[in-house]
């Protein structure tokens, strides 16, 4: 079996002959593909995604693949880089092999040459590189398929990914608040998955206008209405044997409804302009930060669909219900956002941190990375401190300081009401705030914060390591 993280980008304008090298990767080699027809697109996803392998094709009047190669190190030094050049061009050829290139090839590129170039890549990586990725400070323990946390609530959230994928079948529903990751939880579900060789297709139906998402889902024929020149392919059926994930499908009108609900029970569909059906089997991951029985109630979701796409539903807990995860995520993004920097962030002051772990977070966790990424530009080269976080941040956290210094641990804030409580999250917070606050005391000694704890050093050193502190 393969392993799901390896992960391969292909850059190439040349949307046939990428779509069809990318297939045949997917298949022979058993990784996740990204695909992108742009140069800017290609080192997009490098510095988002953790790449293993990128071939880089040519682009007249652009970026050579050569030149992409070159720029690929600055974003991320440890990728394995396949360029392209022209035919013949063999100093060119040197060049690449002389500034870190793993191999190269020829362009137009040769599928089965490509296909044996990143099975090869991808030995050399696991071999070499990996190793030394194991000694990162983020390690795997603290995450699954790129999502950190090592919550109760995120651990549930991964024992339930994992039955999920091996499922391969049934419809999934994402439910959650926007910022917290369900697009992650989609594609780590499609990764472990019998499909996970085939594509996953990425459809934002709130973001692509109404009169054309019809056809990028289903397709449409040459002719079949004012601008069709040319038959299109749907992303439906780019999905087929892979997974079709539909992002904001709250905001899918009814007659997209009716149609979507005959591809999940028939199995089929007609592209735009076309009697002919055409067969299809994609699993269908939907995803909303939406309130879909609310919606139904109200007459402008299909209560059917809603059921169809509900066989297994899936929510993620918003990030103020997951505080504990939060000093691993600010650590994972300061050191993605560190990358290629001369000045880098050194970190957040324990009173900065205690701030980040008690604000609420509206925005989840996309919230928190923006706020990181903030911080890395600003305050490159230092540590931050609890006034250099944004006002709201900062005014929130003295409220919270003035009121902890006067009032008993149960306070306003922990009232027992009849709903009830989570006790263990509860708990946690608490605990973490009392160990923040004596290393901000303390001025980060750890020795003497265990001492006015009442506990015993390597105690406080455990609860650090477990909450992911140890950095701070």
């Amino acid at each position: 079996m393969s392993d799901p993280l390896r992960s391969v980008v292909l850059i190439d304008g040349e949307q046939s002959g990428r779509e069809r090298l990318a297939a045949m990767i997917r298949k022979e080699v058993g990784c996740v593909v990204f695909e992108a027809g742009t140069p800017a697109e290609g080192l997009e996803i490098l510095a988002r995604e953790d790449i293993c392998v990128m071939v880089s094709g040519i682009f007249p009047g652009e970026k050579t693949g050569l030149q992409l190669h070159k720029e690929a190190f600055r974003i991320n030094s440890q990728v394995v880089t396949i360029p392209c050049v022209p035919l013949g061009d063999r100093e060119s050829a040197v060049e690449a092999l002389n500034t870190g290139a793993f191999f190269y090839l020829n362009y137009p590129i040769d599928e089965r040459e490509g296909v044996i170039a990143v099975a090869r890549a991808l030995y050399y990586y696991d071999l070499l590189i990996h190793r030394e990725k194991r000694g990162a400070k983020v390690r795997k323990s603290d995450g699954f398929h790129g999502i950190i946390g090592t919550s109760g609530k995120m651990r549930s959230l991964f024992s339930l990914i994992e039955r999920v994928a091996e499922d391969g079948i049934s419809t999934v529903l994402i439910q959650g608040e926007s910022g917290t990751g369900k697009e992650l939880v989609a594609r780590a579900i499609h990764a472990f998955s019998i499909r996970k060789g085939k594509n996953f297709v990425p459809v934002n139906c709130a973001a692509i206008p109404d009169e054309l998402l019809e056809s990028e889902l289903f397709g449409h024929v040459k002719g079949s209405f004012t601008g069709a020149t040319q038959n299109k392919m749907g992303r439906i059926q780019f999905a087929d044997r892979g997974t079709l994930f539909l992002d904001e499908i709250g905001d899918m009108k009814p007659n997209l409804q009716a149609k979507l609900l005959r591809v999940l029970q028939e199995k089929e569909f007609d592209p735009v302009g076309q009697v002919q059906a055409i067969k299809v089997d994609a699993r269908v991951i939907a995803a909303t930060h939406r309130n879909l029985d609310q919606l139904v109630q109200e007459g402008s979701f299909r209560e059917d669909l809603f059921y169809r796409l509900s066989v297994v539903p899936i929510t993620i807990p918003p990030l103020r219900e997951r505080k504990e995860d939060i000093p691993l995520l600010i650590e994972k993004f300061v050191q993605i956002y560190n990358r290629n920097r001369q000045l880098r962030l050194q970190g957040f002051e324990p009173a900065a941190m205690a701030a980040l772990i008690d604000y609420p977070w509206p925005g989840n966790v996309r919230q928190l990375e923006n706020l990181v990424q903030q911080m890395v530009v600003l305050h490159g080269g230092m540590t931050v401190r609890l006034v250099d976080l944004p006002e709201k941040l900062v005014s929130r956290s003295g409220e919270i300081n003035s009121s902890a210094a006067s009032a008993p641990v149960a306070g306003p804030e922990f009232v027992l009401g009849p709903a009830g409580v989570d006790f263990n999250s509860l708990v946690n917070d608490f605990e973490t705030r009392l160990i923040l606050q004596a290393l901000e005391v303390t001025n980060g000694n750890k020795k003497e914060a265990a001492r006015i704890l009442n506990l015993k050093r390597t105690t406080l050193l455990e609860k650090l390591k477990k909450k992911g502190l140890q950095a701070h």
